[in-house]
C-alpha cells in the first residue's frame, strides 16, 4: 500500500547522456595530471603561502616596526643634538657651525612652530546623494585633492604646514594609496587636517583662486564630501622627524 504523500512508482534512474560518458574518463584524466602537477612544483609545501594568506597582518607589522624605529631615531636624535650643543660651548669652531645650521632649521621644518594661520579639513562621504548613482571613487578624498591645497597655502605664503600631525619639508611627497593618505612613510585616514602657518588672509585668497580647490568644493557640495575652512589664531605644527636622506632603489650586479 502506498505511504500517503509518497508516490508508489519507482524512483527514476538518471543516466549520463552519451557524450558525457565518454567525456568523463577524459575529465579524470586531466584531473589527475592537474594533481600530479601541483605535488611536484610544491615538492610537499603549500602552494599558497601563509605569508601572502596574512598580508594585511605582515602590513602591519612592518607599520609597527617602523613606528618602533622612528622613535628610536627621535631619541638618538635628541642626544646628538644634546652632544652637539655640549660640544659647541668648549668649541669656537662647532659653536660657530652649529649657528650655521640652527639659521636653516626652521625653514628646513626640523624645528616646531606656533603661530596663527588657517585649519583646512578634508573628509570622504559619508554616503552617496539620495536617489543618485555615482562611482565610489567620486565619494573619496584624492591625491590631487590634497595636493591643490597644500600647493594653495604654500604659495598663500604658509611659513610652516602640517597634514594630520605630519610635518611637510621640501622632500614630502603626498601620496594617496587607495583611500588611505601616505605621507612621509605613515598612513593616514580621513579626515584629513591640514594646519598651516602664515598669512590667513592670504592663504584663503589663494584657496579660493586655485582651479584645483575648487573643483573639490564643487565635488564636495554635490557629493556630500566634507571640506571647512577656518581661521585660527593659535597653532601647533610639529617638528620634521624623519630621515633626512633621499634612498633610491638600486641595480644589484
Amino acid at each position: 500500500m502506498p505511504i500517503r504523500g509518497v508516490s508508489a512508482r519507482p524512483a527514476r534512474r538518471w543516466s549520463l547522456p552519451r557524450g558525457w560518458r565518454a567525456a568523463v574518463p577524459v575529465v579524470c584524466l586531466v584531473a589527475g595530471l592537474l594533481f600530479a602537477t601541483s605535488a611536484h612544483d610544491s615538492a610537499g609545501r603549500e602552494l599558497r603561502a601563509p605569508g601572502i594568506a596574512g598580508l594585511a597582518d605582515a602590513v602591519r607589522n612592518a607599520e609597527h616596526r617602523v613606528q618602533s624605529a622612528d622613535q628610536q631615531a627621535v631619541s638618538l636624535q635628541h642626544q646628538l643634538d644634546a652632544l652637539t650643543s655640549s660640544a659647541g660651548r668648549g668649541n669656537t669652531a662647532a659653536a660657530a657651525a652649529q649657528r650655521a645650521v640652527d639659521r636653516l632649521t626652521p625653514p628646513g621644518g626640523l624645528t616646531a612652530m606656533t603661530g596663527p594661520g588657517l585649519e583646512v579639513v578634508l573628509d570622504d562621504a559619508s554616503q552617496a546623494p539620495a536617489g543618485v548613482t555615482v562611482d565610489p571613487n567620486q565619494l573619496l578624498v584624492h591625491q590631487s585633492d590634497l595636493q591643490a591645497v597644500v600647493n594653495a597655502l604654500w604659495a598663500g605664503g604658509a611659513e610652516a604646514i602640517a597634514i594630520s600631525g605630519q610635518r611637510l619639508i621640501a622632500t614630502s611627497a603626498v601620496r594617496c594609496v587607495g583611500p588611505t593618505l601616505l605621507l612621509n612613510g605613515q598612513v593616514y585616514s580621513p579626515p584629513y587636517r591640514v594646519t598651516a602657518i602664515g598669512p590667513a588672509k592670504a592663504m584663503q585668497a589663494r584657496l579660493a583662486a586655485s582651479p584645483g580647490v575648487q573643483r573639490f568644493e564643487e565635488a564636495a557640495s554635490y557629493y556630500g564630501l566634507g571640506y571647512t575652512v577656518a581661521t585660527v589664531g593659535h597653532l601647533s605644527v610639529p617638528a620634521y622627524t624623519g630621515p633626512l636622506t633621499l634612498g633610491y632603489a638600486k641595480a644589484g650586479p
